[in-house]
């Protein structure tokens, strides 16, 4: 099961002088897209490079152009989450699907695709990337003939996000979007290994040469998440909103809830796997979610806020890694805060706190180094809690020496609807408390030294 843990960071861990600030979040569900209507350019060459974090697997559409099902140039992920190019003009024209699969949900890749119809070399006419590697092995391998027009840069209509059916693609979140017109190049002129690490990372690419129909999204301009940074080939939104815009981004990734290890199927999550929903309990077990990042060390701060609670049995808390495997009976978070007011320890009742419902926010304080958990109900912490508190605890609740490698953890049961914050949430919130690095956005105030589960974080303090 993908898994961030404590030295595997991924690219945050790169030093780096450039960081990419935001990323565009898009929700299969809301039907968001981008388009853009294009001029004309080179129809035989160009060059797509995306960060992409997948938030569900299956037909994801990153950069088509079509006219109809049977008149598309399609660059993006298939239904079996293999990198995939493919060009249909009345008649297969190209075809590339690879052989490695893309399905871990807590990871950003980088993904390149380099096209020149005119190479004399038929096997670089069509040319794939992940992380800064050329894809050499593919499912299918169908290249161009020689000089055939794509359908790319004829006046057609560019869309992100959409399929060759019209229908928008699976979720994800995309960063440093950039389209080349007219040059085919590597994956290297979009990114670098770091000397230290060998870690795959971004760089700047203000200066590079676009072209006439090129364009560069950085979605800095949350009024304008389709704005071309490099010139005027601005994109237009399709129910994107300024809450679309995300912190989580290839140089600081944030936790989610892991779709991967979902242990009810009638729970689901949406909204870049923030928000989590059980629409029917299959007694005794509710809808159980865990987040992407495990800590082992360290102090760390996330907040749940409460759509809907079903019955008495949404929990809310922290659990170790070694019972993702395991049912989740009522209780079985292994420190979890329910709505009925229980704060339940591996599955015993500690006794009756404040109870919680529909709007309530509840905080959690995950303290590591001293293995206490501190809970808050809109901004009061239960039970006293002091979580600078230290070794002395107070008003904590105590994770066992066993549990030495912790994550988020939340269970719904039958119509239980939570939001998880962890620092990069998909509702507004207007307070901007951010943590001491100055990272996440939080309804109330992060305690004194706890920090944002992100990889920036991670690799200082994990």
């Amino acid at each position: 099961m993908p898994l961030i843990l404590p030295g595997n960071v991924g690219s945050a861990t790169a030093a780096t002088g450039f960081n990419v600030a935001n990323s565009c979040r898009f929700d299969t569900a809301s039907g968001d897209f981008l388009n853009r209507t294009q001029g004309t350019g080179n129809a035989d060459v160009f060059t797509v490079s995306v960060w992409i974090k997948r938030i569900d697997l299956g037909e994801s559409g990153i950069f088509i152009v079509f006219t109809n099902a049977s008149n598309y140039t399609k660059f993006g992920i298939d239904a079996n989450n293999k990198l995939k190019y493919d060009d249909y003009q009345a008649a297969q024209k190209a075809d590339l699907v690879s052989t490695q699969v893309l399905r871990d949900t807590s990871a950003w890749y980088h993904l390149v695709c380099g096209v020149n119809t005119g190479n004399s070399t038929e096997a670089d006419r069509v040319k794939f990337w992940i992380n800064g590697e050329r894809v050499s092995s593919f499912v299918t391998n169908t290249q161009y003939s020689l000089n055939q027009d794509t359908m790319v840069n004829k006046g057609g209509v560019g869309i992100i996000n959409k399929l060759q059916n019209n229908a928008v693609g699976k979720s994800s979140y995309m960063a440093e979007y950039v389209f080349i017109d007219g040059q085919q190049l590597d994956a290297d002129q979009f990114g670098e290994f770091d000397s230290d690490s060998g870690i795959w990372k971004p760089i700047n690419v203000s200066g590079l040469t676009f072209g006439t129909n090129g364009f560069y999204l950085d979605f800095e301009d949350s009024s304008a998440l389709g704005n071309d940074a490099a010139g005027s080939n601005n994109y237009t939104t399709n129910n994107l909103t300024a809450v679309d815009q995300s912190t989580d981004t290839c140089t600081n990734n944030f936790a989610t809830l892991n779709p991967l290890n979902l242990t009810e199927s009638n729970a689901s999550f949406s909204e870049g796997n923030l928000k989590f929903t059980n629409t029917l309990n299959s007694s005794p077990y509710h809808g159980l979610a865990h987040g992407t990042v495990a800590v082992a060390n360290g102090k760390w701060y996330f907040e749940v806020r409460v759509d809907a609670v079903g019955g008495t049995a949404m929990s809310i808390g922290v659990e170790n890694v070694e019972l993702f495997s395991k049912n989740n009976v009522a209780g079985q978070v292994g420190i979890g805060y329910f709505n009925n007011g229980n704060v339940y320890i591996r599955g015993s009742s500690t006794g009756s706190m404040p109870t919680y419902t529909t709007d309530d926010m509840i905080g959690i304080a995950l303290d590591m180094d001293n293995t206490k958990v501190y809970f808050h109900k809109n901004g009061t912490y239960i039970n006293s809690g002091n979580p600078t508190s230290g070794s002395t605890g107070t008003g904590a609740f105590s994770l066992n020496a066993a549990e030495t490698l912790v994550t988020p953890a939340v269970s719904n049961y039958q119509s239980g609807i939570c939001n998880v914050n962890f620092g990069s949430p998909y509702f507004a919130i207007s307070s901007g408390n951010t943590d001491g690095n100055g990272y996440g956005n939080f309804k109330y105030a992060v305690p004194s030294g706890y920090y944002a589960l992100n990889t920036k974080n991670l690799a200082e303090y994990g």
